[in-house]
């Protein structure tokens, strides 16, 4: 086990994300420019590409790690068919979710759609589906988008844990992504149900959508949903849906039948949001 993951494991993981919080809203010149920085050194963030190139621009920390692109820095797959991937980053796992809901987290690892979601019921339509884990790293762009257009039905939020979602972690902690806190989120498409999970992880201070602003408490305990049916929300294909505080993962979940994934993709694939995820099978 790393010495990131013992830690995470050890200390006091909502003290230090409401600690990080504070520093990442902070708007002390010297404070959000030192982390803005220092950020930009050690990922080797392309600024190039950012509607706001210059670092010392953002009135905060947070600000810069939720900077929007230029136009056009990415576009969909022109293929219509095709279901795009939701964030810049690098796939955990993809695949196939067994007919009895459980989804490959890494070697020796899995956890259930049920525990993913917080309901069985809600996992039931998606077993036999697939699934796609993009992790984004602190270098990344840090807006979630949506691969297909869907009408949002219900959102649930899921207190946790705030485990680290490197890829050390992920070999090391048992049911990582049911154990952490997150925020489901469940559209209905053309061609059934779709999930969208938006996982926290250690010093992630929040995830923001663009229907209803910030969407997990200063961590609540009890498990909230939102029922969002009739009141017209609809994101388009490629339309961003969310955005994280700070680097973790998006989770897409696809019914059985629905589609089959983009040949090539595979654990580890670095991805850039809008590229094909999978294609529709009919």
């Amino acid at each position: 086990m790393s010495l990131g993951t013992y830690l995470t494991w050890a200390l006091p993981h909502r003290l230090l994300s409401s600690l990080a919080r504070q520093l990442a809203y902070s708007e002390n010149p010297a404070v959000k420019q030192r982390f803005i920085d220092a950020v930009v050194r050690r990922f080797d963030v392309n600024l190039e590409e950012a509607a706001e190139p210059d670092p010392t621009a953002y009135p905060s920390f947070n600000a810069f790690f939720t900077r929007a692109l230029k136009p056009g820095a990415r576009t969909p797959d022109p293929d219509p068919r095709a279901i795009l991937m939701p964030a810049d980053g690098r796939i955990s796992q993809l695949g196939r979710i067994e007919d009895d809901g459980r989804i490959f987290q890494a070697k020796g690892r899995s956890f259930t759609a049920a525990e993913l979601l917080g309901d069985a019921e809600a996992a039931r339509v998606f077993a036999g589906g697939s699934f796609a884990t993009v992790y984004l790293s602190p270098r990344d762009y840090h807006r979630v988008h949506m691969p297909w257009t869907g009408v949002l039905r219900e959102t649930v939020h899921v207190p946790g844990r705030l485990f680290s979602v490197g890829p050390a972690a992920v070999r090391t902690v048992p049911r990582l992504f049911a154990r952490n806190e997150r925020l489901v989120c469940h559209f209905d498409t053309s061609f059934g149900p779709m999930a969208s999970v938006m996982v926290g992880a250690m010093l992630v201070s929040g995830v923001e959508t663009v229907w209803s602003g910030v969407e997990i408490p200063e961590y609540g305990d009890g498990i909230t949903r939102k029922d969002w049916r009739g009141k017209g929300i609809v994101l388009e294909r490629f339309a961003e849906m969310a955005r994280f505080n700070y680097g973790s993962t998006v989770i897409v979940l696809l019914p059985p039948g629905a589609a089959t994934l983009a040949p090539g993709l595979q654990a580890e694939s670095p991805v850039r949001l809008g590229q094909a995820l999978a294609h529709l099978a009919r």
